[in-house]
């Protein structure tokens, strides 16, 4: 017997839609994010880059700087603070290791990584150097 939820979704069709809704939630949160450091001056080079050690969400130009930026979305500030974990970071600096790789000044390049918040009213905080302690 197939069990649905009040909206006469199945389970599989439940997960498939909160699936989907967490993907346009991060993309409309990563909008916002972009917008945000526009707004501070500072230029967008990649979105939802892809190495072998793992995805960054944002990486922008700040003058001779460049910021790898990981976007989290919740309720809350908060809320988006706790998801950032220490293997996801681990992971980002992985990858952004792997990154600088590709341009000219290589590990030797001025970096920073930044974690933007978005709370559920669409508001941004942008922590800067929110865990380059790795």
């Amino acid at each position: 017997m197939k069990t649905s939820d009040s909206e006469g979704r199945t389970p599989a069709r439940s997960r498939q839609f909160r699936g989907q809704n967490a993907y346009l939630s991060g993309i409309a949160a990563e909008k916002i994010v972009a917008q945000a450091y526009q707004n501070l001056g500072v230029s967008l080079l990649e979105k939802r880059w892809r190495g072998q050690g793992g995805e960054i969400d944002m990486i922008f130009q700040c003058g001779k700087e460049i910021v790898f930026c990981e976007v989290k979305k919740a309720r809350s500030f908060d809320e988006a603070i706790a998801r950032l974990r220490p293997d996801q970071m681990r992971r980002i600096h992985h990858a952004a290791s792997e990154y600088l790789g590709q341009v000219p000044s290589g590990q030797l390049s001025e970096v920073r990584f930044d974690l933007a918040v978005v709370d559920e009213s669409g508001q941004v905080r942008i922590m800067q150097n929110a865990f380059s302690h790795f």
